[in-house]
């Protein structure tokens, strides 16, 4: 049987105020056509569908889209468990009459599990579904005494081991940080001082593991226990990430094979470096202007309308930063003289800009005198 491992669609999320629902739409739909070129049987998502507990009606109706494709066009089975930024109740509403569509939400913890079972000519696989929960739901659901996540966790893998039927694989959808795990800027912690890690031993019952929460693709332990990873970047740490979604191929009695197909955005997110008019004219050749930037300039001096000016070369610049200024600023050993000299050369570079030309002497005489001024008031 052959089946499609992704995660973290984090649909409705906008980063630095811009909305990244268009980017959204078209990565899934993407996705849609992997499943299809890969002949899968299923689809498997392993939480943070949305990106919030009450997610946008865009977001939703995003979504709704997507789930009628997969089960009603493609015929295609679609199982789900929720993840920490989703609301399990929401995100299950009426799962238990969709499963009969092929839409399976497995958004409980319950004391005695069920799973998914999903047949071909010649394997039987039952899907398991862990949805995020921290310690205290464990503890509700279960009456144990547990207090972090790595002891809720073992709880509810042994509860599902229990449960195995002989000659069924086992594939089990979790929504955890495994420890020594690589993680990225756009994830939100689960607990505060790495008491959300748990360890990968405790799935090592299961034929696959499809993980979901960290955004970078790996496996930890064996290769079986893997995240597909986000299938967009979020956050300025992962532009160096390959996003991808897996297909896992499970047969009777052989190991998993996996294969991981590449997604290619209608945006990429990326930085770039270096001088202002550098990066101006480098951009009107770049055919990827239109992609999300963090922008780096390393000048020294004042730029008038800097952002305004970039944005008319690279329309989806999301962040500035001026390395180069603030290095020159943040030197706090030099002399005086050379602040005020500093503080003067930029005040010329911005004069010049404005007025397309150079301080007279007596101008540039009244700037020193209130350069000087502002230092001895910041001094007392």
């Amino acid at each position: 049987m052959r089946f499609l491992h992704t995660s973290d669609w984090h649909i409705g999320r906008t980063f630095h105020n811009v909305s990244l629902l268009d980017d959204q739409a078209y990565i899934l739909d993407q996705i849609l056509e992997i499943a299809i070129a890969q002949k899968v049987t299923a689809i498997v998502v392993s939480g943070d569908i949305y990106d919030r507990s009450v997610p946008p009606a865009t977001a939703v109706a995003l979504l709704d889209s997507v789930v009628h494709k997969i089960i009603h066009d493609l015929n295609i089975s679609l199982i789900m468990i929720p993840g920490n930024h989703d609301s399990a109740q929401r995100l299950g509403f009426a799962s238990r009459q969709l499963k009969h569509a092929g839409l399976h939400i497995l958004g409980e913890l319950e004391q005695t599990p069920s799973s998914v079972v999903l047949s071909d000519t010649e394997t039987q696989v039952a899907f398991w579904g862990m949805p995020y929960a921290d310690p205290a739901h464990v503890r509700s659901a279960y009456q144990v005494n547990v207090s972090t996540h790595d002891q809720g966790i073992q709880v509810l893998t042994e509860n599902i081991v229990k449960q195995f039927t002989p000659g069924q694989r086992n594939v089990v959808l979790s929504h955890c940080f495994l420890d020594g795990a690589s993680e990225s800027d756009s994830e939100r912690p689960l607990s505060i001082g790495g008491a959300d890690r748990v360890s990968w031993q405790h799935f090592e019952a299961f034929d696959y593991v499809a993980l979901g929460h960290l955004h970078g693709r790996q496996f930890k332990g064996v290769e079986r226990i893997r995240y597909s990873g986000s299938p967009l970047k979020y956050s300025f740490s992962e532009e160096k990430q390959i996003k991808s979604v897996t297909i896992v191929d499970i047969s009777a009695s052989e190991p998993c094979a996996f294969e991981q197909v590449p997604l290619k955005p209608l945006r990429n997110m990326r930085s770039i470096e270096g001088e202002f008019e550098t990066i101006l004219k480098n951009g009107i050749s770049d055919p990827n202007r239109e992609d999300y930037l963090l922008v780096k300039l390393t000048d020294t001096h004042a730029i008038l309308d800097v952002m305004g000016k970039l944005r008319e070369v690279f329309p989806n610049i999301l962040h500035l930063e001026r390395p180069g200024l603030m290095a020159q600023r943040s030197d706090q050993g030099v002399a005086p003289q050379q602040l005020n000299t500093n503080e003067l050369s930029m005040f010329e570079d911005f004069f010049g800009q404005v007025m397309q030309r150079e301080l007279t002497k007596d101008e540039k005489a009244l700037v020193e005198q209130v350069i000087d001024n502002v230092q001895q008031g910041g001094a007392k």
